[in-house]
């Protein structure tokens, strides 16, 4: 596999599946997240597309969430705000998005990653596909996903991963809690059901999924504003003393 990172879209019978990669671990920097955002938004004008496909390339991990040398490189706090609005604004573009959207979840997500996940409408993961939420660990927290994953679990739950921070959850743990949608053994299985769900998606009324989506949206509005708020705190976390020596001692590693 090329080490360049990119963000493909193939659209195939009203059905758009974007594909990212990353070299490493599908991990996200800031211009690749506004690409994705913005690939997200530019489908709304598109009306041949009724259903979004979100997927990664390769077979472990779905994604690693922020790019973890650019976090090491924020020195202000204008700059980390900007770094932690990255996922803010695909959150949001997925929330507003006039598609619905299904998430291919095949391996390992951590952090923001595991915000894409609960940002999905529906997901299909395999039983690879555990899942953490480690920013406690390096003294920041999972503030901007928080709403969506959330939304998806509960607050319980979310506490549960989020303080422990160390530990992987399993894909099971996340089926149960309602973070994946339909679990299976392997990703063949996997595909082979998320093709025949989506086609069948796509065949619906145009205009009963649009107001499908904005019901399960609903309540969500003020997320604009609060992610964007949510940035700024991590923004602030990330120059911290402790969040500064616990980068230092993982780069040292």
């Amino acid at each position: 596999m090329s080490n360049t990172p990119y963000i493909n879209v193939t659209i195939n019978d009203k059905i758009a599946t974007i594909d990212f990669y990353h070299p490493a671990s599908n991990s996200f920097p800031s211009t690749q997240l506004a690409d994705l955002a913005n690939t997200i938004t530019q489908l709304n004008n598109n009306s041949s597309v009724l259903v979004i496909i979100l997927k990664s390339s390769g077979d472990k991990a779905f994604c690693a969430g922020a790019s973890f040398d650019e976090l090491l490189s924020i020195t202000n706090l204008e700059d980390g705000t900007a770094f932690f609005s990255g996922f803010a604004n695909v959150i949001n573009a997925m929330r507003t998005s006039n598609k619905l959207i299904i998430g291919r979840i095949q391996g390992k997500t951590v952090g923001g990653g595991v915000g894409l996940a609960a940002a999905c409408d529906y997901t299909f993961a395999t039983k690879n596909a555990s899942i953490k939420l480690s920013e406690l660990a390096i003294g920041i927290g999972p503030f901007v996903i928080e709403p969506a994953v959330s939304r998806k679990i509960g607050k319980p739950a979310l506490a549960e991963m989020t303080l422990d921070a160390e530990n992987w959850k399993s894909a099971q743990w996340a089926y149960e809690n309602k973070l994946f949608t339909e679990l299976f053994d392997d990703a063949v299985a996997m595909d082979e059901a998320l093709e025949k769900f989506a086609t069948r998606l796509s065949s619906y009324n145009p205009e009963a999924l649009y107001e499908m989506k904005k019901v399960l949206w609903e309540g969500t509005q003020h997320w604009d504003t609060l992610l964007k708020e949510r940035a700024a705190v991590s923004g602030k976390l990330v120059l911290s003393d402790f969040t500064v020596n616990a980068l230092n001692a993982f780069k040292t590693k």
